[in-house]
């Protein structure tokens, strides 16, 4: 398929009289006269509407908090289905917009598919991916295409990836929008950095939403070869050029990759952007600090606020102890990191202190490294250990934390849904962990996954998780009004798999938990008035017209 432009951005613009014809249209399905689908062959697409059971960005929404909104039991004795094998492997985590699941692969292709049968809508092959054999280094075979998790603006009914393309047998980086009804693409920007050598940069992070921008990170491939720098890049969604933020920007630095094992950087309520930042190229203390192995808080405009890095941040460098993770903003405004040294940190997200900076630690009880995106529900932290996930229980005075219990189990980032803690093991089986012990209560079985970062996702009443090229589904009852309770801190416990299935002062809110009752909700009241409004707005139009 043949690009837009790079950096144009190409969108239909309906007539008067399409755009009130929406509105009639929208109108009717509100009061059920019209089923807002368009027809793609056999196989329909929702309309771009986003619902309560939606799954738009990496880990549920901008904070990353991966926790879900209200979700029945699942059902995991079988799966509800299963999609076809795909045309390259999965990196991200599946999205949901209204009854739509949709993946990329790193063959540069987009799917969507239909949440209650899994059968493709549509799909987009963006490009030519890039051969691994012609990178410098690097663990992802045979092809580097879409890695990092994409994100969908419902507004706009566009879903965005960043693609690792093969153009004039060169890599290049390039930001992509396509319709989410149609697959078609409506904006592409080249995003790799000036003076950048491309084929030393790979996009891991997810991508996420902060103004009408598009923000996503980079760093290198697996090996940390050739040279390459850190960066934190935000696009606006029609593709305007790029603002870069560069880690290792010194003469003669390099690295500083931010990658955090597939997560998005989390945007707080203020609109400031959080990322864990990987071991840079300084490695002796007795040198000008670098930015890397750090926490750091930037502007909306991509101005360093303030950072955090631990006491040991050269020795951390010269060892590849990676900051491997999004900052968990917690609702009190405190900040837990970890990565591949396996010390949790406690940060105040008011002040994150720099060097030395942190409120208290704790020597993880976890066997690996720390990667990826965690969950947190209230002051309990649910940490992505390749070991086995394990709880971390947060306290503002005096700040302390604790290690609530270690699963042995799962290991994949974590969500919490339906009232468990749910992570995929590398052996292909999705876990669901009481949230109060890590005891497993269920299990189903998955398929291997491509990379040791596979997340779950939840949407349309199913739990979503991905194999090396498949999706599977599995059925959520509809939701009671039972929330999910984080552990009490009182013990510390290991569990072993099952035979059957000063505090800081600026708070970081996640949105806000959706509710359900009974009856017609005055949102759908409101809908049928606009809509009747619109309707009567258009015979009035559509009379005058016509004298």
């Amino acid at each position: 398929m043949s690009h837009v432009p790079h950096g144009v951005s190409r969108r239909l613009r309906p007539s008067r009289w399409g755009v009130l014809c929406c509105a009639g249209l929208l109108a009717g399905s509100s009061l059920g006269l019209a089923t807002g689908r368009v027809t793609a062959g056999a196989v329909t697409s929702s309309a771009s509407v986003a619902t309560a059971s939606s799954w738009t960005v990496y880990h549920g929404d901008a904070t990353g908090s991966g926790v879900a909104g209200p979700v029945g039991p699942v059902d995991t004795s079988s799966a509800a289905w299963t999609s076809s094998v795909l045309d390259g492997q999965l990196f991200g985590e599946p999205l949901v917009l209204g009854s739509d699941v949709f993946v990329a692969t790193e063959n540069d292709t987009v799917y969507a598919l239909s949440s209650s049968t899994g059968a493709v809508i549509w799909s987009t092959h963006i490009a030519h991916p890039v051969p691994s054999s012609s990178l410098p280094c690097g663990d992802i075979t045979p092809t580097v295409g879409i890695t990092g998790t994409p994100v969908i603006d419902p507004s706009r009914g566009e879903i965005f990836v960043v693609a690792d393309e093969q153009v004039q047998g060169r890599p290049a980086h390039t930001l992509v929008g396509l319709s989410t009804t149609t697959g078609a693409i409506e904006m592409t920007r080249d995003v790799d950095p000036p003076g950048s050598s491309p084929a030393a940069l790979l996009q891991r992070t997810g991508l996420t939403l902060d103004a009408g921008r598009v923000v996503f990170a980079m760093g290198g491939g697996y090996g940390d070869c050739s040279t390459y720098r850190g960066r934190v890049v935000a696009v606006n969604e029609g593709g305007a050029t790029p603002t870069f933020f560069t880690v290792d920007a010194g003469s003669g630095q390099s690295q500083g990759a931010i990658w955090m094992g597939g997560g998005a950087p989390a945007v707080d309520r203020n609109g400031n952007i959080w990322v864990g930042v990987g071991n840079g190229s300084v490695t002796s203390a007795g040198r000008p600090y670098d930015d890397s192995d750090s926490a750091l808080e930037l502007s909306s405009s991509l101005a360093l606020l303030h950072y955090f890095a631990p006491t040991d941040w050269a020795q951390d460098n010269a060892n590849d102890r990676d900051f491997s993770m999004p900052p968990v903003l917690l609702p009190d405004g405190q900040v837990v990191l970890a990565g591949k040294s396996r010390i949790v940190y406690l940060l105040n997200g008011a002040d994150l202190g720099g060097i030395g900076g942190q409120e208290t630690q704790l020597a993880s009880g976890c066997s690996g490294d720390i990667d990826g995106g965690a969950a947190v529900v209230g002051t309990t932290v649910y940490l992505p250990c390749l070991s086995g996930t394990i709880a971390v229980g947060v306290t503002a005075t005096p700040p302390s934390l604790r290690l609530l219990w270690s699963a042995r189990v799962g290991g994949g980032p974590p969500i919490v849904a339906a009232g468990l803690v749910w992570t995929m093991g590398q052996n292909g089986t999705l876990y669901g962990l009481d949230p109060s012990t890590g005891a497993v209560r269920q299990q189903g079985a998955v398929g291997t996954p491509a990379n040791h970062f596979p997340t779950p996702s939840t949407g349309d009443g199913l739990l979503l998780a991905t194999s090396s090229t498949r999706v599977v589904a599995f059925h959520a009852a509809t939701p009671s009004p039972a929330t999910t309770t984080p552990p009490v801190p009182t013990t510390t416990t290991t569990t072993q798999p099952e035979s059957t299935g000063g505090s800081a002062s600026k708070a970081h809110a996640a949105p806000p938990p959706t509710s359900g009752g009974g009856g017609i909700s005055a949102g759908v009241l409101a809908g049928i008035v606009a809509g009747g409004v619109l309707l009567l707005a258009a015979i009035v139009w559509v009379l005058r017209r016509r004298r």
